[in-house]
């Protein structure tokens, strides 16, 4: 089994795979609707680099350690 925690950081080829997946997966739906190689690879790299920056954006947004109870998270 892993040994990794529930808090435990994904490591970047972890992003690049998910952004990869996505963005094969839009290029071949596009390229079944339009049949034109050239805009499904568009598609397929825009979606890459897009799905890559929301899921970094992301990443960054949760904090690693919890706060304390009495103080505010907000200052």
């Amino acid at each position: 089994m892993s040994n990794q925690t529930p808090n435990s950081k994904l490591g970047v080829r972890v992003y690049l795979t998910l952004s990869a997946l996505a963005g094969l997966l839009v290029g071949l739906i596009w390229w079944g609707g339009v049949r034109r190689i050239e805009d499904s690879l568009i598609a397929g790299g825009l979606t890459f680099i897009i799905v890559l920056v929301f899921i970094a954006t992301f990443a960054l947004m949760v904090k690693d350690e919890p706060a304390p109870s009495e103080e505010p998270r907000l200052k």
